[in-house]
This record gives structure tokens, C-alpha cells and sequence, in this order.
């Protein structure tokens, strides 16, 4: 009970660290938008998401650049 209690405490953690990175690797990117990994790499591979593969295997994104992305094409309320 008690180990479980810690490794829940470190993920936590371990999420708060990489909010504050500016660039994501693919699970976090999945972490940050909610976005499952197997969409997430439909999305990179039809270029339909802003993404980099600077050695040509792993993929990273830009928090910016996604955040931009989640943003795209907003609604506004008519009153």
C-alpha cells in the first residue's frame, strides 16, 4: 500500500516536470493533450500535427507548436 502511494507521488511529480519543458517526446505530447499514443502517431505520419524526427525515429513536439494546434479553428459564443 505504502509503494503504491510512493509511485503514484513520483508520477505526480514526474508530470509536473515535463509541464514545464518546452520540448515533449511523443508520450509526453499523448500526456499533455489526452491524445492516445496509436492516434498520435496517425496524426505525425499524415503531417496533420506539428512534430520533429531529428535522427528519423523519435518524435518530439513543441509545446508551443502544439498548443497553437489544439487552438486552431476556435468557436466563438453568439449571444
Amino acid at each position: 500500500m505504502k509503494d503504491l502511494k510512493l509511485k503514484d507521488r513520483l508520477l505526480r511529480i514526474e508530470k509536473l516536470l515535463a509541464a514545464n519543458k518546452e520540448v515533449l517526446t511523443l508520450e509526453e505530447a499523448c500526456d499533455y493533450t489526452g491524445i492516445s499514443q496509436s492516434y498520435m502517431y496517425k496524426l505525425t505520419s499524415a503531417g496533420k500535427i506539428p512534430h520533429s524526427k531529428p535522427m528519423g525515429k523519435a518524435i518530439y513536439f513543441e509545446r508551443k507548436k502544439l498548443n497553437s494546434w489544439l487552438l486552431r479553428n476556435p468557436k466563438t459564443l453568439e449571444l
